[in-house]
């Protein structure tokens, strides 16, 4: 373990290993703070980040931040770098890192080649020295298309999960969200249902109930049960119409255990995804989702802040090559994102680093109503997110989820950012709606005629048929 000093003033810092360096550098955060690892003044804070920006990136490859012997994900980062794709920034510090990606070298196209390069602790690293326009300036520049049924992460689109959680899995309450948010242009990315109920019946009826919307109305997307991966397994195995496996992951071996997973387990459900064959353009079958925070929630952090741990969960889904990555931003609540001020900056961290390391990432711009935050909070996020090339949010009937009891953004906050920032959903589904009657020649999101295939289908929801 390498010792690090720095003053800042009259004032002398020490720190035990870039551990500590990482986790002091961060900007202040209630869960770091929690765990015991948050810098104890603004002048410590300061004087880890002036350690952090003269650190080697080969550092992170030689003092990994959870031990290799003990932790599979941390074999996996290490095992799986690609030290060629590393060659163009291996001499760099993480200062000298943080100003290649300001420069004009950081293309498109040279971001899309370093990204199997990138560890991690490298991204999280970097992003702890920049400010909020540095993360949201180099996502922007990182453009990751992934493929199922449609396109999506294209420049210039803005995809939405279109989310019809209901408390009951009430076939007709599912059913009527869904075409509501249909109607707004949302569900490009996935129509995706948390069940309220875990049960194998009720999984298997939810899948066959969003598999019958999407074949009934020729929707060119995906849907998505987001059950556990053990439940999606017995799915299959019982010829369910599965499109994406889903599955909560996080940034230890310890904390992914206590989800239920480890890594052998997501590669079966990664093959037997692949092994339906379900895919009309592409193959990226899988479905994550994470969160700051998850990994000190169930005491499997090892000391580390939960910002870089939620870059490590990102090498667990990178392994994977998914469809859709999704950080549920604020969902775990204030104890470890206080207000809306750290969930804005977690939701741009957690943006910049899954983009950095080349996966298809998007935000659940959420909170929970104990959190201080408000809608005004998520407003602002929403806006940055999609100035800086998010590849979806979500779609939730009223912004406010009456399952799982969290505020999130609306269809209509969809068609706001789209608008505001002229945005459009993925092509193959921009040219459905527009055969539906439901996109005009300006590109604009209309009514479609009453007598359409999907307002008769809500009639018909309506009037209990």
């Amino acid at each position: 373990m390498t010792r690090y000093t720095a003053s800042v003033g009259p004032a002398g810092f020490r720190f035990d290993g870039l551990r500590s360096v990482l986790a002091k550098a961060g900007p202040a955060r209630s869960g770091d703070e929690l765990a015991g690892v948050a810098a104890d003044s603004d002048a410590e804070r300061v004087a880890a980040r002036r350690v952090l920006a003269d650190v080697p990136l080969r550092a992170f490859l030689e003092e990994p931040v959870v031990p290799y012997e003990d932790d599979e994900v941390t074999r996996l980062i290490v095992d799986t770098h690609d030290r060629e794709a590393f060659a163009p920034v291996a001499s760099l510090t993480v200062g000298g890192f943080r100003d290649w990606l300001l420069s004009y070298a950081a293309t498109t196209e040279a971001l899309a080649a370093l990204a199997p390069g990138v560890t991690p602790e490298m991204a999280a690293a970097v992003s702890k020295l920049m400010r909020n326009q540095d993360l949201i300036q180099v996502a922007r520049a990182c453009t990751v298309v992934t493929r199922f049924r449609n396109t999506i992460g294209l420049p210039g689109r803005l995809s939405v999960r279109l989310q019809p959680n209901h408390p009951t899995d009430d076939p007709r309450g599912v059913a009527a969200s869904i075409l509501d948010g249909l109607l707004y242009g949302c569900g490009d990315a996935v129509i995706g249902i948390n069940p309220a109920s875990d049960s194998p019946a009720a999984v298997a009826d939810l899948l066959r109930l969003t598999d019958e919307v999407r074949q009934r109305y020729a929707i060119p997307t995906q849907t998505c049960v987001l059950t556990h991966v053990t439940q999606t397994l017995r799915a299959i195995g019982r010829g369910a119409p599965v499109d994406l496996v889903f599955q909560s992951v996080a940034g230890t071996e310890a904390a992914n255990r206590a989800f239920g997973v480890d890594l052998a387990l997501l590669g079966e459900a990664h093959e037997a995804g692949l092994s339906l064959g379900r895919g009309e353009l592409g193959d990226n079958v899988m479905y994550f989702e994470t969160g700051q925070g998850s990994a000190l929630s169930s005491g499997a952090h090892h000391g580390v802040d939960q910002q870089t741990l939620e870059a490590r969960a990102y090498a667990v889904a990178r392994r994977f090559r998914p469809l859709l990555v999704n950080s549920v931003v604020g969902f775990i609540g204030p104890e470890y994102l206080y207000d809306g001020k750290q969930i804005v900056r977690a939701g741009l961290e957690d943006h910049f680093c899954g983009k950095l390391l080349g996966l298809p990432m998007g935000v659940d711009v959420c909170y929970t109503n104990h959190a201080e935050a408000d809608q005004d909070d998520m407003d602002s996020l929403l806006t940055l997110l999609g100035v800086a090339g998010c590849t979806f949010v979500m779609g939730v009937p009223g912004s406010d989820d009456v399952m799982l009891n969290y505020q999130s953004t609306s269809f209509h906050d969809a068609l706001y950012v789209r608008s505001a920032l002229g945005l459009r959903p993925a092509p193959e589904f921009e040219e459905w709606m527009a055969r539906m009657g439901m996109f005009d020649a300006e590109g604009r999101t209309v009514a479609p005629l009453p007598r359409s295939p999907l307002m008769a289908g809500l009639a018909a929801l309506t009037e209990g048929r």
